[in-house]
Formats: structure tokens, sequence, C-alpha cells
């Protein structure tokens, strides 16, 4: 891509890409161009790249050349791990029945998958995304909520904005069916039942308007508004309660972390999305998108 001159901020922000996956499993293989990389894959990787791919589909991008002029904006829910590697792990770790640091780094470390760790960082879906479609221009990677992915949207922009990316792909994506993450969901007030957790990822790619015309790109929606804010609130009180809607268009199922703005977006049939979030962490939320 070429450098072109820096963008001006008046230049509005445009969708011209939507990916997503909704459940597992999911098939990255058609994406990939190190197919020895397979083996490092966990499953928040796959669902990221299949997600990715679909969205540089989407916006005609698929065999372009993005490089340095493109960078990625990534928002990956908690830590993945399954019951029996943790069992496995906590076994090889124990020494009279309590915890042994020394058993824990030799033992238990040994009693697992040396490259289970791969699969379970949050930097990874970030790394595969990169290899694969070539970008290699500024990255971000947050955790683990729809309050991040919105941090993930403005540093988009504002890369945008100033002219440092031509593209940007913004993602979110949340492995979320295992042990870890729905013992954690149990264990939040009002608990959340593992019934309704998904795993999913979702992934846009935005663009100035004049970039995407001049590449001849199909503009597929404007992002019009954009709110984030965070109000700090006492750990050992009770957290703010948790509460999304979508006006004009279709909520999409089950809980999906960071990723149900850009679900929503991908399953929305109107011309119109509005999106607003408070978040148990402290962050209130929201976003407008006229879409094409």
């Amino acid at each position: 891509m070429d450098e072109g001159p820096r963008t001006d901020a008046a230049d509005s922000v445009v969708l011209t890409g939507l990916g997503h996956v909704l459940g597992a499993p999911c098939d990255p293989r058609p994406f990939l161009r190190v197919r020895k990389n397979r083996k490092f894959m966990g499953l928040q990787d796959d669902l990221a790249v299949v997600a990715a791919g679909r969205a540089l589909e989407s916006a005609g991008l698929a065999d372009a050349a993005l490089g340095e002029r493109a960078g990625l904006y990534l928002a990956v829910g908690y830590i993945p791990f399954e019951r029996a590697d943790i069992d496995s792990l906590m076994e090889g770790s124990l020494s009279d029945g309590r915890l042994s640091m020394k058993l824990f780094s030799t033992t238990g470390y040994n009693a697992i998958n040396p490259l289970l760790t791969f699969r379970c960082l949050s930097n990874m879906p970030a790394f595969h995304i990169s290899v694969n479609f070539d970008l290699q221009g500024p990255y971000f990677v947050t955790y683990p909520g729809i309050g991040q992915f919105y941090q993930a949207l403005e540093l988009a922009r504002a890369a945008l904005a100033s002219g440092e990316v031509n593209i940007a792909l913004v993602g979110a994506v949340a492995a979320q069916r295992n042990f870890l993450v729905e013992h954690h969901h149990a264990r939040l007030s009002p608990p959340v039942a593992a019934d309704t957790l998904v795993d999913v990822a979702g992934c846009l790619v935005l663009e100035t308007e004049s970039h995407a015309r001049k590449r001849g790109g199909t503009v597929r929606g404007r992002l019009e508004k954009h709110e984030l804010a965070y109000n700090p609130f006492d750990p050992f009180e009770q957290p703010p309660e948790f509460h999304e809607q979508f006006d004009n268009g279709e909520h999409p199922p089950g809980e999906l972390g960071p990723a149900s703005l850009a679900v929503a977006l991908g399953l929305n049939p109107s011309t119109t999305l509005r999106h607003e979030a408070q978040t148990r962490d402290g962050f209130r939320v929201a976003s407008e998108w006229e879409l094409a």
C-alpha cells in the first residue's frame, strides 16, 4: 500500500469489512500462510484468524499486501484453560497437600503439554493474525471485555485520523466454553450461567473514507459517534452491574464478552445501530453506526 498524505482529521472513519465467528470449532487452515504454526494455535487463535480473514475478504483485501500501513487493535477475553490441564498442573505441584513452587516449576509444569502456554496467552491471537495477513504496522492488545474493545476502537480511530495507518483491523475474541472462564463467571454477582457463554470472535476493517474510495473499496458503514468513559469504584464494594443494549439492531445471542459489538454489526439487518454498555469494571461506552 502507498504511504499517501497525512489524513485530514475531518475525514470520516468508515467500515469496509466485517467478519465474525459464533461458536466452535472453526477451521483456520484456509487462512494460514505457514501451516506448521497450526500446532501452536488454540481455540482463541482459530477464532481470531477466521474472523479476521472473513473481514478482509469482505473488505476486498484478502490478497492485498497490507504491510506497515495496516494496524491491529485487538481485545481478548479471559484466559482459557481446561480442567484436566489444571488438575495435572496441580497434582504435580503439591507436597504433602501444599503448593510447592519448586514442584510447580518442574514436575507440575512438565505434566502439561509444553505448547499449552502458547495457546492460552492473550497476545497470541494478535501474532497469528499478523503473521497470516502480513500486518506489520502498530498493534494494541487489551483484555478482557467490551470496555477494552472500545479502547481498541478509539486507538484505531486516532491512528487513522493522524495518518499513522491506512487500514485498521479492530477485533475481539473470547474462548469461553472452558473450565477456567466458566468458573470465573460463576463467581460473579450475579453469576453468569455457563450455557450462556459463547466461543466467539469478530473483526472490523476500518479506513478513512478518502482511502477507501481511492482503493475502490466498498463503504459498508460509518462510525457516527463513539463514547468512552471510566467511572472509578471501590473494588471492595459491590461492582457496577453489567448492562448492554442494542437499539435498532439484533442483539447477539449469549454472552459474547469483548466481541458483542463487532458481531452485532455483522448480524444487523437495519441501516442504523446504537450500542451502549455499562461494564463491571467501570466503563460506560456507546457508539452509533450508519450501515449501508
